[in-house]
């Protein structure tokens, strides 16, 4: 197995157009688990620890342009006032040297429905920056990144640069049903964004489909059921309905970590919960 570690961005690119079966390396904490288990034998393994660009995050105008290797620990230290969502989920990540390692880019590479940082980045309606060596960079909204279990849009030839998003305007708040509060993988979890300005309400359902998944319906009534000028606490009722609506947005199947009634049970308590919670921060 060949290693190849570039010192800079535009050599990484070049290492990935030559070398389009190498698989890219950060924290390698999901990476080397499959590599330990002989799960994954790729032809060589791109290290990008060197690539200082990819360590690095910016906000203009409020927009948040955030490099692939930006770790858990930092999007809790550095960005927790700008993304609360996304440091909450972060704390949910295994250990502290598990955080400490891992990245948001490793999570949105591997791109399992189960990736506690991606429901937040859903519900906020986040944009996955790709590049390569010969047709530049381009974004694309993460919904569309993710196309199934460990499946994304990245070409043989693209590494995963960054990811944009709009710095929150509102609460966010995530939540996951698992054996621990963290180093578990979650049964299921759920993310929330509210945006007062815009009226807006955004969610993601995790661990619960074949993707992360957008509850639509539930979104909608939300956005009309909340009482945006008076303030108003959410009366239990459309609580309940909110949570009925998130529910059946998932496509849960059993497994040895739940069973999909289960699942669908827990993700309508996840959901009225921090649709209250996050009307009580505003």
């Amino acid at each position: 197995m060949e290693f190849l570690q570039p010192a800079g961005w535009q050599e990484a690119l070049e290492a990935r157009a030559a070398h389009p079966g190498a698989l890219p390396l950060w924290g390698g904490t999901d990476v080397m688990v499959d590599v330990n288990f002989a799960r994954e034998r790729p032809e060589a393994i791109l290290d990008l620890t060197r690539v200082r660009e990819l360590a690095e995050w910016e906000e203009r105008d409020g927009a948040l342009r955030v490099g692939a290797g930006v770790s858990y620990a930092r999007a809790i230290a550095e960005l927790g006032d700008r993304l609360p969502g996304l440091a909450a989920a972060s704390r949910t990540v295994g250990s502290p040297q598990i955080r400490n390692r891992g990245t948001i880019g490793g999570n949105l590479g591997s791109s399992s429905p189960a990736g506690d940082a991606l429901p937040p980045l859903y519900a906020a309606g986040a944009e996955v920056e790709l590049a390569s060596a010969a047709r530049g960079s381009r974004r694309v909204p993460i919904g569309e990144f993710i196309t199934g279990p460990k499946r994304n849009v990245l070409a043989e030839d693209e590494l995963i640069a960054a990811f944009h998003v709009r710095r929150a305007s509102g609460p966010q708040q995530f939540s996951k049903v698992g054996t621990r509060n963290a180093m578990v993988i979650a049964v299921c979890s759920f993310a929330l964004t509210l945006e007062p300005q815009e009226r807006r309400v955004g969610t993601c359902v995790g661990s619960a489909a074949p993707t992360p998944v957008r509850a639509a319906e539930a979104e909608r009534f939300a956005a009309g059921a909340l009482d945006w000028d008076g303030g108003a606490a959410p009366q239990e009722a459309a609580l309940a309905r909110f949570g009925e609506l998130v529910a059946a947005a998932a496509s849960p199947i059993d497994d040895v970590r739940g069973s999909a009634a289960y699942r669908r049970h827990a993700l309508a308590v996840l959901a009225r919960r921090s649709l209250a919670w996050a009307w009580s921060e505003r």
